[in-house]
């Protein structure tokens, strides 16, 4: 088994190291899609929103980019789809092979779904089999129930029951992806620095039942940030603003009819010492401080994994 692309390691350097039998996970970019003329025997597309338009250009040459990824399958392959995710359900009349589709509301004839009882189910052929309840999973947020979901559904028949429940149970999770840093003085800190848009920043924010302090922005991927700016405003108490997009995210928020009532107070700062400072200060004991760009770091870092272990440093020198 291999893992690479956007997580693990480029796996192009060891490809005559792998053998016929060899399986291997790669996450791959729109960027890399869009030249791509073979397609995986499992492809999945957990969702579709707006991403990296700074280099698309339109959101129709984005959604293309991404049809790449099963435009090239055949009858022998299977594609799975988010259900709940309009956007992506327009892309199923394009598969050719088996289709597969994931759903946090129960809306999938083949597939995982969350039941209403909090058990994460996979049907086929009417048949339903139980396999964690979302509760026993240990990486919390109900967005980690949708991940669950959609490798059940990319796996099922190739990987155990035993193995799945066994993973949920006991899989701490990735670094940068609502990674705990530590406490301070009573104040739990967290890097999230993957989350480069506003829909990875929202699944962040779900996983907490508290309202929360942020830093976010970065480098402008020319993304819209309203679908974000009325849960913000929910679920954020204080939100530090830095890099290019900060003003654009700023104008987004206090743009929301929620805002007004909120109690939302925003800082601006120039770097992200002055923004972990400035969030030390305002922070209070049973207080979560989080990284929650939903920006790219090409203004300031190479990828958002220097990013986040500069982020980290900044804590752990607190």
């Amino acid at each position: 088994m291999h893992l690479g692309g956007n997580i693990g390691k480029a796996l192009l350097p060891i490809v005559e190291t792998m053998s016929e039998t060899d399986a291997a996970v790669v996450e791959l970019s729109s960027f890399q899609l869009i030249s791509m003329r073979k397609s995986p025997d499992v492809a999945v597309i957990t969702n579709i929103s707006p991403n990296h338009l700074d280099v698309h250009g339109t959101m129709e040459e984005y959604i293309d980019a991404k049809c790449n990824l099963i435009r090239h399958q055949n009858a022998f392959s299977k594609t799975v789809l988010n259900a709940d995710n309009e956007e992506t359900m327009k892309l199923a009349p394009m598969v050719r092979g088996t289709l597969v589709k994931f759903s946090l509301s129960g809306n999938t004839d083949r597939g995982a779904f969350l039941r209403d009882d909090g058990m994460l189910c996979y049907i086929d052929k009417g048949k339903v089999t139980e396999i964690v309840h979302k509760e026993d999973i240990r990486i919390p947020g109900i967005h980690n129930v949708d991940n669950y979901l959609t490798a059940i559904s990319a796996v099922w028949g190739e990987v155990s029951i035993e193995s799945i429940v066994n993973t949920a149970m006991t899989f701490g999770g990735v670094e940068h992806r609502i990674e705990f840093v530590r406490e301070v003085d009573g104040v739990k800190w967290y890097n999230d620095s993957i989350a480069t848009s506003p829909t990875r920043v929202m699944a962040g924010l779900n996983s907490f039942d508290q309202k929360i302090i942020i830093i976010a922005g970065g480098y402008d991927k020319k993304i819209p940030y309203e679908p974000m700016a009325d849960t913000v405003n929910e679920k954020v108490k204080i939100l530090i603003l830095l890099g290019a997009t900060g003003p654009k995210i700023e104008k987004a928020v206090t743009s929301s009819p929620l805002y007004p009532e909120s109690g939302l107070k925003i800082v601006r700062v120039k770097t992200l010492e002055e923004a972990v400072e400035q969030a030390n200060i305002l922070s209070k004991p049973g207080d979560v401080v989080s990284l929650s760009p939903a920006s790219a770091s090409f203004d300031l870092y190479v990828n958002f994994e220097e990013r986040g272990k500069h982020f980290k440093r900044l804590v752990n020198e607190l």
